[in-house]
């Protein structure tokens, strides 16, 4: 399990969550922030810090954004 960050991140990328995270697995991409699902230790201190609630658990990813868990990953593919 890892933690993802979702769609309500689009265009706010507000780093409170990159300030708060023990092992820097949280990184920025062009329009949203992407969490490295190898890197992530399932700490969950980022997940409070979301001014706009878009960190969930990997289990708990609303249905809608179910999607983002393979965004998230494919955002680290070849880097």
């Amino acid at each position: 399990m890892t933690y993802v960050i979702t769609q309500p991140c689009i265009g706010l990328k507000d780093a409170s969550c990159v300030e708060v995270c023990p092992v820097d697995c949280i990184y920025e991409g062009e329009e949203m922030y992407y969490i490295h699902p190898d890197e992530c230790i399932e700490c969950a201190a980022c997940e409070p810090e979301c001014p706009v609630e878009a960190i969930f658990a990997e289990e708990d990813v609303p249905p809608e954004w179910r999607h983002f868990i393979q965004v998230n990953a494919d955002f680290f593919v070849n880097k």
